[in-house]
């Protein structure tokens, strides 16, 4: 899953809006955000293989300190961690926010991906495989994704003409994620996901900051 990770960040914002919008479009993605430099670094392996899925053609066959189901537990509980020490007094509902999200994105995974998902270490691999039904899994990203904009847009002020644009933006790549050509290597793929996430997550910041400034001036 790619953009549909982000809709847990708007139910999120909804469930504590002191959490940033942009610390939580980090939390969902941060398995991937950390995959990505291990992949760089040989840490983890992924392989290019057109045609393993009929919308994914990356072969995940070694990624268990990041996308295992004991990885996804410690790194959730590290995020946890980590925002009750820069957050003073977050650990009520924003610090398990933050973990939840974090490991939203290894259930979410679970749905799409084919198994590939280790349970421990790099064994007991598990996946449901809906990447081997685009449309439908390109429909469940755009669902979730709008859906959890919808959550978000009820209870905060927002430019929602801008988001919903931004939320297009994000469907467009996605779009070519699953039906453009494949990834020239297992370092670009790593490359390109590293820098669609900084780039979502200073897009998203610049939003909620002006939209913030906009109701504040109203």
């Amino acid at each position: 899953m790619f953009v549909g990770h982000y809709s847990v960040s708007f139910a999120a914002k909804r469930g504590d809006p002191s959490i940033p919008l942009w610390v939580l479009f980090i939390a969902v993605q941060l398995l991937d955000v950390a995959w990505a430099p291990f992949v760089l670094f040989g840490i983890e392996k992924v392989r290019i293989v057109p045609g393993i899925t009929a919308s994914n053609p990356l072969d995940l066959y070694y990624m268990p300190y990041t996308h295992s189901l004991v990885a996804a537990i410690l790194w959730s509980a590290a995020a946890y961690a980590v925002y009750r020490l820069a957050v003073p007094g977050s650990a009520k509902r924003a610090a398990p926010l933050i973990a939840a999200a974090v490991f939203s994105h290894w259930i979410l995974d679970f749905i799409v991906h084919r198994p590939d998902l280790p349970l421990y270490d790099n064994a007991a691999k598990v996946g449901l495989g809906l990447w081997n039904h685009p449309v439908v899994a390109f429909g469940l990203e755009a669902a979730l994704l709008f859906g959890g904009m919808w959550l978000y847009f009820r209870t905060h002020p927002a430019r929602r003409t801008a988001m919903v644009v931004f939320g297009g933006i994000m469907l467009a790549i996605q779009a070519y994620v699953f039906f453009g050509p494949p990834p020239v290597s297992d370092k670009a793929a790593a490359t390109t996901a590293l820098v669609a996430y900084a780039v979502f997550a200073v897009v998203i910041w610049r939003l909620e900051r002006d939209s913030q400034i906009t109701h504040a001036a109203a």
